[in-house]
């Protein structure tokens, strides 16, 4: 693999850190992903999904690689994200805050990074109107989620138009889409393209996420929205889209133990050795985002061989039996990638990947590869 970027993380100013963890963000496997997606859109613009960090992927490796694949339309929670993330693009990409404004700090970043907000309320919009905003913005309507959405989107659509406020048009968000025979996929559909005929024609549409992409094509409209499937995890596990997993979690072992029949491991001596067993302590702990329920049931991998944790993962650290291998210290282990994909690990723990990929924690370094 070629490496070609290493961001080592540094806080105030202290040295780069020199923890032997790290997350290889495969930026060739993050094209392939979205040249299928936009296949997959049949037509429809992708704007690729980048908030928290580009899924904790790293914004400033994910961003540049998808601009240069030719994306041009962007989606960040809010205006801090889209200003740190209008930096990095340049100017010619339209970036989206799904969250759209919260205050007038907010409103001086659209203007200043020309950023296009998604408003649920008329009172967003007269905060836009009240500096001169003159810019577009997204009208985000609930359809049956019951979360974020304008309940009254004529009104919405009036008063921004009469404040000068373009509408760029109008989007929605899927609440079950990953259960492709769910009935609020049909309902949320239906209500979306009834709202969405109150509007003029021609009004831009955007329901699809990445899973609505896979179970409900048929709705792709003008925009489609991924965003697990971007990072290689696939959004619906029986109909797999062949995509590729862009980041690799890993850590080496840092020392290697014997540990004898009856002795116990880490805290709370919750696994004890059934027999004379070659124990490796690694670099990789809940505070990089290794979830603490895979305590005594995770997996890891390395030279081949799938590797049980025992004993609890701890802040820091984490524990592997190593007994049936050569395995030795400096040992570079997977705890999800290539081979164990973060879905499944997801699973193992109770989670979703979006959980495991967003807490990967600050110290681990980011390093792009091709």
């Amino acid at each position: 693999m070629k490496l070609c970027f290493d961001d080592r993380q540094s806080f105030g100013d202290t040295k780069p850190m020199s923890r032997p963890a790290i997350a290889y963000i495969n930026l060739a496997h993050l094209r392939h992903n979205y040249r299928l997606l936009s296949e997959k859109a049949a037509g429809a613009t992708v704007m690729a999904v980048v908030k928290a960090d580009a899924y904790g992927h790293g914004l400033h490796l994910v961003a540049p690689a998808l601009r240069d694949e030719g994306c041009r339309w962007f989606a960040v929670t809010d205006a801090a994200e889209g200003a740190a993330l209008r930096r990095i693009v340049g100017t010619e990409a339209d970036i989206v805050l799904l969250s759209g404004i919260f205050d007038a700090a907010d409103v001086e970043l659209c203007h200043e990074h020309r950023l296009t907000p998604a408003i649920t309320e008329p009172r967003q919009s007269k905060l836009l109107a009240a500096t001169g905003f003159r810019g577009k913005a997204w009208l985000k309507v609930d359809t049956g989620m019951n979360r974020l959405g304008s309940e009254d989107v004529l009104s919405l659509y009036a008063t921004c138009t009469d404040q000068g406020i373009e509408i760029a048009g109008i989007m929605s968000h899927l609440a079950c889409a990953d259960e492709p025979d769910h009935p609020l996929n049909a309902q949320q559909a239906a209500n979306f393209q009834a709202i969405a005929a109150t509007l003029p024609a021609g009004t831009p549409k955007s329901l699809l996420n990445s899973a609505g992409l896979v179970s409900m094509p048929q709705h792709t409209f003008n925009v489609v929205r991924p965003g697990i499937a971007l990072y290689g995890a696939e959004p619906i596990a029986d109909r797999p889209l062949g995509l590729k997993p862009v980041m690799q979690l890993c850590a080496k072992i840092i020392q290697v133990r014997q540990v004898p029949q009856g002795e116990s491991v880490s805290y709370g001596a919750s696994f004890t050795a059934a027999h004379d067993m070659r124990i490796a302590t690694v670099a990789m702990g809940y505070a990089d985002g290794l979830p603490r329920v895979l305590s005594n049931c995770g997996q890891a991998y390395a030279e081949a061989a799938i590797l049980d944790i025992v004993g609890r993962v701890c802040m820091d650290y984490c524990l592997l039996d190593i007994s049936q291998t050569d395995i030795a210290t400096g040992t570079e282990v997977e705890f999800w990638g290539s081979n164990l994909p973060a879905t499944q690990v997801a699973q193992d723990a109770g989670t979703i990947a979006y959980e495991l990929f967003t807490g990967v924690g600050q110290r681990i370094i980011r390093q792009a590869i091709e």
